[in-house]
């Protein structure tokens, strides 16, 4: 807990909190999340996690950015359209907090690559746009035994779940047990969305990440958080595990279905 003059004022905010403290922050700073997706979500994200002071930050994606995400994806500018959004990402978290160490991967996540790139990570934050990559990542983390916050948005609505590992509370499987036939649900690029939507849900998926890595407070494992924009409200859901859940059930621990 050797901070530097500059350590000390640039959290000292953080470390005046009694649940954080000295001890809190030097935990942040050695803290390791891997955040999958640098789009709507991902870039509060980000941003509040080098804000924070978490020591190294993880970030996967493939995509360039355009012109067409401005509208919500915040940690993006207009003259970096047909940047490698990972730089990108990069370059916003560095302005705002050179402490940060930042591990940047411009691929999309698939099952030969992702047990190597959730290798060495504390927690991985799940801010990816569709089924395909929100499943792929439940499994892996389960599978890894990696705590997982996960958020969605579309529209005026955003939800938001914790998955921590030992089958305490449910994973996504629980829940949904396979993903929507491809094309059956709409994208944002379909259907839309506000675009603070995505920063309200973004920063609350920030704050539930930071409460992880502190172990303070409650937590939404075994809860989903449910926002709605239009009706200015917000609720929690109990969300119960599934004893006969094929990926994270007792009886599924021999279960390789759902390996990468």
């Amino acid at each position: 807990m050797d901070f530097t003059e500059e350590q000390v004022r640039r959290y000292a905010r953080h470390i005046l909190l009694p649940q954080v403290g000295a001890k809190g922050q030097d935990a942040l700073l050695s803290s390791r999340v891997l955040v999958v997706g640098a789009g709507g979500l991902g870039s509060p994200v980000l941003m509040y996690l080098a804000a924070a002071g978490v020591g190294t930050l993880g970030i996967v994606d493939d995509d360039r950015v355009d012109l067409s995400n401005l509208q919500r994806q915040i940690a993006h500018t207009t003259d970096r359209v047909g940047e490698h959004k990972v730089d990108s990402a990069c370059r916003t978290i560095l302005d705002l907090n050179p402490d940060v160490r930042i591990e940047a991967v411009a691929e999309r996540l698939r099952p030969d690559n992702i047990q190597d790139l959730f290798s060495g990570y504390d927690l991985i934050a799940d801010c990816s746009d569709n089924f395909e990559t929100r499943f792929l990542v439940n499994d892996t983390a389960v599978r890894s035994g990696k705590t997982l916050v996960s958020a969605a948005v579309l529209q005026f609505q955003g939800q938001l779940w914790t998955v921590r590992p030992g089958g305490e509370g449910p994973c996504c499987r629980c829940l949904f047990r396979e993903p929507p036939p491809a094309g059956d649900g709409p994208s944002c690029a379909e259907a839309g969305i506000l675009g603070s939507v995505a920063g309200v849900l973004g920063t609350l998926q920030a704050t539930e990440i930071l409460k992880e890595l502190l172990g303070i407070g409650e937590g939404l494992c075994g809860r989903v958080l449910v926002y709605d924009a239009l009706s200015a409200r917000m609720r929690t859901i109990t969300a119960h595990r599934d004893p006969e859940c094929p990926l994270c059930s007792e009886p599924a621990s021999a279960n390789s279905r759902f390996v990468p």
